[in-house]
């Protein structure tokens, strides 16, 4: 929202009440609190009708500070809140010198001088972040009624800012407007389905505006020098995290929102689901899982959407008799083939599901201000909304989910969550305006967890559209109701990169587009794409996703990324096991991991898989795609190609390739299995060793399936020969070194010869070899 009319002047219908002149300054129990006045006091007299707006400083955790801003104290603050970490008064030092100011929490410092403008320094290391300007930051009040807290925070010479949640517009959000408000508006427009609040700035700080409601924006876009943002009401609440470098603030901000949970294994395998408007019945289920075996392609979940429910009864958690005649008995026949099984789930409940009544009659459903329950004809006719800030409404929706589970089912689809109405009222009286956003929290923290309590911790995941701050906690997470398109393809990825950057550890997508059916051309592209994600499913709307639908290849295709992804198992689990203990997402912007890199700050066609891999979709029909890859010596994972970085490349791919390149000085683990993703990543495993330079060090950890490190592989270049060492459990293991022909000796193993380099393997009795080439 824009209050300025140019730099100099200040809109008609604002009044606008600004940090002028400090006229107080206070410390106490690790809070600094800053009074200022909205004019400049320079006699007694200026002291009266003259508002004065409050700035408290705290600090919830090393390296972040806490700002509150407020004009009126006692304005009504009803809730709901973000799931933050507390403010710990011991965390701040406060110091004064002279005429400053000065807060400490770690690294992190603000300095604000006693009088003059409350203008709000934020060092890192004594390095310059941001400052918050007094002149222009504090209270405006549009058209006389409507009273909102701003703040604007400087930007400096080619910073640029990342993040605010799944955003399909331009990756830098450098010039964008944003509002922060969940809409299921697709992916071809500004709107988006998860809002968060936080971006991410290539100074190395990440600033959270901490209000579930709606939150504005300008990103550059009102006063080019700053980020401005500004909330309803009398209070705001910002975050400042500092760090060393962009994973490190993604650390930080997790620390504070959430980690995100461990996800099962089983659930990086394929996805295939029966579409949605599509006709289907357990014969055609049938069907396509035995195309999927007479293909032999992997398949390792399949997906019931909505229809498996009655229409007009969406939610009644009651399997369609005509369509499913013995739903038990069918999931155990699924089951004997070693597929997990995932239902379609929403929040609401149409007036002519059984649940509806039930709802009525025991207070579990929205309620308008006049006391009738809250509902519409838009998704389901009569439709009323769960009310999740009612305990009791939690544990009846969790005990219909739990009857499925006992029946069979291993996971639930939580779609929607984001049409919330606001002229409502909730049973712990919170704000509906904040309840807008947050709704979508309060959802998928009571499937998560009932998922938590009866499959247990690490064996549980939701596949969810919406989200807010803190949804990062209940994985995972998919893009929406994209089209079968290119542009569409591309838009997917600039929102999932956008969502890595905010604090979401896994992202998913519908392989060749929601709407639209899709050329043979771009699903084949979009299945290379998926598979190389985080998680994979095939999903669309009116028309079927199994590949023979498009042609044969698209079969050779599917199973040959699926293969590819099972075998790099090992590899991803450990980076998933990354995202939820250090907060980093497996699928990660090329700025994350080279940030000094000036050609990597605005790249949006390419990503980095975990930290080791780099993966450059093909977004042409003529298979063409240019890519950039950093300094170094690059290898291509399925060539064994290696090329020089530095510069961009321009290269033509067929369907069974892509740009997928592992950095230097990487080691991959790559597995035995090629057809499942839950297996013992520690046996039979080959530890891939890329263009480790002389003097260098690699690391590969492997994890078992409940995200314990199980074994660690260390390889040394050192005088031209290889030290390899092994600690912890491991079956028989090989070391692969990449792109080297020939061995001189190897005090371990029996040597092997193949297209990619020599191969040593090794028992696992032998936890040590040297390599001398």
């Amino acid at each position: 929202m824009k209050y300025r009319d140019g730099y100099w002047n200040i809109r008609t219908n604002v009044q606008l009440l600004n940090k002028v002149d400090i006229v107080d300054v206070h410390q106490e129990a690790g809070t600094l609190t800053i009074y200022t006045a909205a004019k400049r006091i320079d006699k007694r007299g200026a002291t009266l009708n003259t508002p004065m707006l409050t700035t408290v400083v705290s600090s919830p955790l090393p390296d972040v500070l806490h700002v509150r801003s407020y004009h009126f104290k006692g304005a009504l603050d009803r809730g709901p809140h973000f799931s933050l970490q507390p403010d710990q008064h011991k965390q701040m030092i406060i110091e004064q010198m002279g005429t400053a100011y000065t807060v400490r929490s770690g690294e992190l410092s603000l300095s604000v001088g006693d009088s003059g403008p409350a203008d709000l320094s934020f060092f890192y290391q004594d390095r310059l972040l941001t400052t918050s300007s007094g002149q222009l930051s504090g209270h405006a009040v549009l058209d006389g009624q409507d009273a909102y807290q701003l703040e604007y925070l400087s930007l400096g010479v080619g910073e640029t800012i990342y993040g605010l949640g799944e955003r399909f517009t331009p990756f830098v959000k450098n010039g964008q407007v944003v509002d922060i408000w969940n809409e299921d508006g697709g992916t071809s427009s500004e709107q988006a389905y998860k809002n968060i609040p936080f971006y991410l700035s290539s100074r190395g700080y990440g600033v959270l505006v901490a209000n579930p409601g709606r939150v504005s924006f300008e990103v550059g876009s009102e006063v080019v020098t700053s980020v401005q943002f500004s909330v309803p009401g009398q209070c705001l609440d910002y975050y400042v995290i500092g760090a060393k470098s962009l994973k490190d603030v993604l650390g930080k901000y997790t620390e504070l929102s959430g980690r995100p949970a461990l996800v099962p294994a089983w659930s990086f395998g394929l996805w295939l689901t029966t579409s949605f408007v599509t006709s289907y019945d357990e014969q055609t289920v049938n069907r396509f899982i035995d195309g999927m075996a007479e293909h032999k392609i992997p398949l390792h979940v399949f997906h019931f959407d909505c229809f498996w429910m009655e229409a007009f009864q969406w939610v009644d958690f009651t399997w369609d008799a005509k369509q499913f005649s013995d739903p038990p008995a069918m999931l155990a026949r699924l089951h004997s083939r070693n597929l997990k099984v995932c239902v379609w789930i929403n929040p609401y409940v149409a007036q002519k599901s059984a649940l509806f009544d039930e709802g009525l009659a025991n207070g579990y459903l929205v309620h308008n201000l006049d006391g009738s329950v809250w509902q519409w004809d838009r998704w389901q006719a009569g439709m009323g909304l769960v009310d999740f800030t009612n305990a009791d409404a939690v544990r009846w929706y969790q005990g219909k989910l739990k009857a499925l589970l006992d029946m069979g089912v291993d996971t639930f689809k939580t779609d929607f969550g984001e049409r919330i109405p606001t002229s409502v009222q909730y049973a712990d009286g919170s704000d509906t305006m904040k309840m807008h956003n947050y709704y979508t929290y309060l959802y998928n923290k009571a499937v998560f967890e009932l998922l938590e309590q009866e499959r247990g911790t690490g064996d549980a995941l939701v596949f969810a559209r919406s989200a807010t701050v803190g949804g990062q906690k209940f994985p995972v997470h998919w893009g929406g109701d994209c089209s079968a398109t290119y542009e569409s393809m591309a838009e997917s990825l600039r929102g999932g990169l956008s969502l890595s950057l905010s604090g979401f550890g896994y992202w998913s997508h519908d392989i060749g587009g929601f709407e639209k059916r899709a050329t043979p051309d771009l699903f084949k592209r979009w299945i290379a794409f998926g598979l190389l994600s985080s998680h994979s499913r095939l999903h669309g709307n009116e028309s079927y996703r199994v590949p023979w639908d498009f042609d044969e290849q698209s079969s050779e295709v599917l199973k040959y990324f699926v293969e590819l992804k099972c075998s790099l198992m090992p590899y991803l689990f450990h980076q998933a096991c990354d995202a939820h203990v250090h907060g980093l997402p497996i699928m990660r912007a090329m700025v994350l991991e080279f940030p000094d890199d000036p050609v990597c700050a605005f790249l949006d066609r390419q990503y980095c898989l975990g930290e080791h891999v780099l993966v450059a979709p093909v977004f042409q029909d003529d298979g063409k795609v240019s890519y950039y890859l950093p300094k170094g010596r690059w290898t291509h994972l399925l060539s064994n190609r290696e090329v020089s970085g530095g510069s961009y490349q321009s290269e033509v791919y067929d369907y069974f390739s892509l740009p997928l390149f592992v950095r230097p000085n990487s080691i991959l683990a790559i597995g035995s299995e090629h057809a499942k993703p839950d297996y013992d990543y520690a046996d039979q495993v080959t530890f891939h060793v890329f263009a480790l330079e002389e003097g260098a060090r690699a690391t590969a950890v492997l994890n078992d399936l409940g995200g314990t490190v199980k074994a660690i592989c260390t390889v040394t270049h050192a005088h031209g020969s290889y030290q390899v060492r092994i600690e912890g459990t491991i079956g028989s293991w090989a070391v692969c070194l990449r792109n080297i022909q020939a061995v001189q000796s190897t005090d371990q193993g029996r040597v092997a010869f193949s297209p990619d380099g020599v191969v040593v393997q090794l028992t696992s009795e032998q936890k040590a070899c040297t390599i001398r080439i």
